[in-house]
């Protein structure tokens, strides 16, 4: 069998579940060739009754991807893998991605809830990121993508303190700016042009923000990522968390 994910990077990812309790564990080729099938659907963008037959049958598979996420372990299996990441300054931005309409019908009017909604791009859901200064995922939101991106400020930098936070204009808010004060972090935020009063920022530390877009192109390389096919927005998360770890691994 051909391995997606090389012997390293899946030793990473055996350590950080050997930490997680509530899991079968013992037979390492079998949760294995698990990971590689979740892998494999997230990069490829396939249906999961399409997965190639040598992972196992398709609703076993399934079936064990819904009960890691509804056990948070996707979330917990993201958490272990942030080792020492650099927070002298971090950034927080957001994207769109494209919602096919098998995604609708979870439950009756639970768009809002399972993050999807209607923006110029047509049924979509937006992932709100706060990276680290090495481009590293530090956390993930979800809304639906009609949502502005300032929605989610607080809450992506709630455990951010005494750093930089590097953003665009969106997230230029008087609120926003003084709740960062509060809790020691410099804003390197540029103003909006309506202000009356203009802010000063780092016009050149603020360049390196370019490091969240580069983080949103590699995150896209990932077709069911790209293109949301998950019903609720708690098995759509738990595929973007399982990229998150694989990105910080490689």
């Amino acid at each position: 069998m051909h391995y997606l994910i090389n012997d390293i990077e899946f030793e990473k990812i055996l350590k950080f579940l050997q930490k997680i309790s509530g899991i079968h564990k013992r037979n390492i080729k079998r949760l294995r060739k698990f990971i590689e099938a979740i892998f494999y659907l997230c990069k490829s963008g396939c249906a999961w009754r399409l997965l190639p037959p040598y992972y196992g049958n398709w609703r076993s598979i399934h079936k064990r991807f819904m009960d890691w996420s509804k056990r948070m372990i996707w979330e917990k299996l993201f958490e272990q893998s942030k080792i020492d990441p650099d927070l002298e300054w971090v950034m927080i931005d957001s994207t769109i991605v494209r919602a096919n309409a098998c995604a609708s019908g979870y439950e009756k009017d639970s768009q809002n809830k399972e993050a999807l909604g209607r923006s110029r791009g047509g049924f979509t859901t937006k992932i709100h990121t706060l990276v680290d200064a090495l481009g590293n995922p530090l956390k993930f939101l979800l809304t639906p993508g009609q949502h502005s991106d300032f929605t989610q400020a607080e809450s992506l930098t709630k455990e951010i303190f005494n750093a930089y936070v590097l953003a665009d204009k969106g997230y230029d808010s008087d609120q926003f700016i003084e709740y960062l004060q509060e809790k020691g972090c410099t804003p390197v935020i540029p103003p909006k042009s309506n202000r009356k009063k203009q802010r000063l920022y780092d016009k050149d530390l603020y360049k390196e923000r370019h490091l969240i877009e580069c983080f949103f192109s590699k995150l896209k390389q990932f077709r069911r990522v790209f293109s949301r096919f998950e019903k609720s927005a708690r098995s759509y998360l738990s595929l973007v968390q399982l990229v998150g770890v694989l990105l910080w691994i490689r």
